[in-house]
Order: structure tokens, then C-alpha cells, then sequence
């Protein structure tokens, strides 16, 4: 039988360990941030389970493994020698090889890589595939670089990386601003200088090149599993309702086009110059014509319909919908934004970025009754893909996109009902921020102490 925990030992290992992570790492809201939300939903579990305060398991599981800042020199197409900064951090091992994506993005330093490597290691756990949590990236920027500088920098970034990842130690996959064509050089680099052809040391990758049919819409694809999911569990469906979707990147588009084709009207996208809204739905195929194809803003979307409108910056989440699925970055839908989308009749989130809604919006939806899918089980559904991405290269295998997709379903609502039932044994029915964040800990925590004191 499971020891119980004094009354309140959990509420103070919890302050405790907040305050030491406060202290070493003051330097890093945004980590903080995603450590704290955390602790906070988990007090009831280390009430229920003294073994787990005993063992030291939680401070453990919130200090990264292994931490990875390495230099990267590149040259320019004028010649000019450029330093970037890269980073890895190899978060957690418990259940498998570390796992999560990089990112390329001026705004990336060692705070931002271990908050989303921190979420990655409960997101992986909750998908069931045996695969831990990392993350990495560089504050190099690829937009307005030519094809050649960001070859040129995948190449300096690989050559240092590679010494450290393995399909069996550590396996990225793209994030912001690395795609197709940024894991394409990266891969080709680690293929050089290993002289191994090995597939499953990176995901995201091209079909023709051990690439799995819909890991690029895997992400958006899966919010949008989770919120039918959160929507069934009411009798209610996806079929007529109005939908805002922020961002206009890989997962925006997708999430919209599989509200879409689930009988949605997705009415708004965005891009960090403003958004657009188009009451008879966003005609997708021009949106990726712009973004895709061509690069473009958003507001270029009123050159194809003149039936839309633009607003210059401002906030999406002022346009009226049903179900909203920030898609763009973290902490983009604030407490203000909450509470305007609760009064225009809001009923459900789906968080297809990382943390994209800060704690205070999240207890307005939460006061109002509204369904939260919070990231690491939301978006859960690119990194499950990427398992199965690993799956067909340790066969050799490739997978249709049909088969692959309902492997990706079932596993959306995998999670669903874990969440769903992991808040109901913890007396939160309903609240999916605390069955996720349980629901993840424990399967990690279980396992790092099967292990011994790692």
C-alpha cells in the first residue's frame, strides 16, 4: 500500500523546491514559470504518496540531466564570419533517449530551452511511447537568410551537436524555425561526419529520407484531436462552431484545417504584424500560399478576399469565437484576453503552442467553467508522431498516412481520457492542467525510482 504524507508535506516539499529553483535560477521566468504550474497541481499526489517526498523525486525530476551550450561559428554570403550560440538540454532519460525539438529563434537562451524541455519530459511521458524529454535550439534566425547561410549554419550547429545525440541517447526534431529544410542539412551533416545512415537520430524528416507521413501536420492535427476529445466528454462537437486559431505557422495551419474538415468555420489566423478574420472561413490554401510558398504576411490574405478584414497588431483573442487554439507562442493569451473571450461565449482551449496562456488566464477559464487542454497534452501530438516517426526507422518500415493518422488519434485520446481520469482520482474532474500534470510526474517519477537514485 502507498504511504500517505502528513497532512501538508507535499505543500511544503512543493514551496521548497520552487524556492531553491527561484534562487539558482532567477535569471529564467519563463522555466520558472512552467516549474511552478506544475508544483502547483502536484501537492495532492505527493500528499497521497510519501514515497514520492522520501525519495526526493521531485527536485530531482526538475534539474536537467545534462546542459549543453556550445559555440557556433558560420559564415555569411558576404564572407563575414557570424557566432551564434547553441544549446541542448537533455532534460530527463527515465523512459527512453531524450526527445524534443530545435529551436531557431533570436529570442532563445538556456531559459526558454529548459522550460521546454522541462514540459517536454511530462508531454512525452503522457503520449506512452518510451521516449524521455530535451530540448535545444540556437538564437540564430534563419528568416531573411539565403539557403546557402542556413546550411552553412545547420552544418557548425551539427558539428558540435552530433558528439551528443544517438537513435538510442538523444533524438531532435524541428520547432521554430526549423523545418524540413533545416533538418534535411542537419541530418546530411551528422550522416557526414559519422559515415552511419542512421534514420532515427532525428524526426521530421523528408519521406524520400526515413520521413513519416503526418508528422508535419501532427502537431496542429492533435490540438484539434484533444479538443474533440474535451467536447465529446460534454455530448458536445466540433461541427458549427466558430474558431479563432493565432499564428499562421506549420501547427496554426493545420489545427485549422482539421477544424475544418471536422465542420468547423475557422474566422481569424494571425502573424506578429496582426490578423486577419473572415466570417465565411479562412480560405487555407491562399494562407499557405503566402506563408509557405512565398514567405509573406498575413495581410496579404485581403488580395485574395476582399471579404476579409485586417487589424494592424491588436489582439486575436478580441474576435468572438467558441473554441480558441493559441498556436503562436508562449504566454500570447493573457488574464484581458481570457476574459474577453469568456464574455463573447468561449467554451473550449486548445494550447497548440508551449504555454502560450499565462497562469492568470488559465484560472479565468477555469472560474468560468471553460474546457482547458493545456500544451503538454494538447500538443502532444507532433512529438507522438515523431515516435512513430522512430518506430518505422528501427523497422525500416513506412507507414500510409491513414494508418498513421488513427495511430495518432488513438493516442490523443489516450491522453484525453488519462488526463480526464487522473483529475477525477484526485477529486478536479474535469481539470485537465492537474490530470496532466499528475498523470505525466507519476509515470516519470515511478520509473526514475525503479531505477535507483539517477
Amino acid at each position: 500500500m502507498t504511504a500517505q504524507s502528513p497532512n501538508g508535506d507535499g505543500l511544503r516539499l512543493t514551496a521548497k523546491v520552487f524556492s531553491d529553483i527561484e534562487r539558482r535560477d532567477a535569471d529564467q521566468p519563463e522555466f520558472r514559470q512552467a516549474v511552478h504550474e506544475v508544483l502547483e497541481s502536484l501537492e495532492p499526489a505527493l500528499e497521497r504518496h510519501a514515497d514520492y517526498i522520501d525519495d526526493r523525486v521531485l527536485e530531482r525530476l526538475c534539474e536537467p540531466e545534462r546542459q549543453i551550450i556550445f559555440r557556433v561559428p558560420w559564415t555569411d554570403d558576404a564572407g563575414d564570419i557570424r557566432v551564434n550560440r547553441g544549446f541542448r538540454v537533455e532534460f530527463n532519460s527515465a523512459l527512453g533517449p531524450y526527445k524534443g525539438g530545435l529551436r531557431f529563434h533570436p529570442s532563445v537562451d538556456l531559459g526558454i530551452v529548459k522550460f521546454l524541455g522541462f514540459e517536454q519530459t511530462f508531454k512525452n511521458a503522457l503520449t506512452g511511447l518510451p521516449i524521455g524529454g530535451g530540448k535545444g535550439g540556437s538564437d540564430f534566425d534563419p528568416k531573411g537568410r539565403s539557403d546557402a547561410e542556413v546550411m552553412r549554419f545547420c552544418q557548425s550547429f551539427m558539428t558540435e551537436l552530433h558528439r551528443h545525440l544517438g537513435e538510442y541517447t538523444d533524438v531532435p526534431a524541428g520547432d521554430v524555425g526549423v523545418g524540413r529544410r533545416e533538418i534535411g542539412y542537419l541530418f546530411g551533416q551528422y550522416k557526414r561526419i559519422t559515415n552511419r545512415y542512421e534514420s532515427g537520430v532525428l524526426t521530421g524528416k523528408g519521406l524520400n529520407w526515413g520521413g513519416s507521413q503526418v508528422r508535419t501536420e501532427a502537431t496542429g492535427y492533435g490540438t484539434v484531436y484533444f479538443v474533440r476529445e474535451m467536447l465529446r466528454s460534454r455530448g458536445e462537437d466540433l461541427d458549427g462552431r466558430r474558431v479563432v486559431v493565432s499564428g499562421s505557422g506549420n501547427v496554426a495551419i493545420y489545427a485549422a484545417q482539421k477544424a475544418a474538415e471536422l465542420g468547423a468555420t475557422v474566422v481569424a489566423l494571425s502573424d506578429s504584424g496582426g490578423y486577419v478574420v473572415d466570417d465565411s472561413g479562412i480560405d487555407l490554401d491562399a494562407v499557405r500560399d503566402i506563408k509557405e510558398a512565398r514567405s509573406g504576411r498575413i495581410k496579404e490574405y485581403l488580395d485574395r478576399h476582399n471579404r476579409a478584414r485586417y487589424v494592424d497588431g491588436g489582439n486575436i483573442w478580441d474576435v468572438p469565437c467558441e473554441i480558441a487554439l493559441p498556436c503562436a507562442t508562449q504566454n500570447e493569451l493573457d488574464r484581458t484576453a481570457a476574459e474577453t473571450l469568456v464574455r463573447n461565449g468561449l467554451v473550449a482551449v486548445g494550447e497548440g503552442a508551449n504555454m502560450p496562456t499565462t497562469p492568470e488566464a488559465v484560472k479565468v477559464f477555469s472560474d468560468a467553467g471553460v474546457r482547458f487542454g493545456p500544451g503538454k497534452a494538447a500538443n502532444a501530438g507532433g512529438v507522438a508522431t515523431s515516435g512513430l516517426e522512430m518506430q518505422q526507422n528501427a523497422s525500416r518500415d513506412s507507414w500510409h498516412f491513414d494508418y498513421t493518422d488513427k495511430r495518432l488519434s488513438d493516442i490523443m485520446a489516450d491522453i484525453h481520457t488519462m488526463c480526464s481520469e487522473t483529475a477525477e482520482a484526485y477529486g478536479a474532474p474535469g481539470n485537465y492542467v492537474l490530470g496532466a500534470n499528475i498523470a505525466g510526474f507519476i509515470k516519470v517519477a515511478d520509473t526514475m525510482r525503479d531505477l535507483g537514485v539517477i
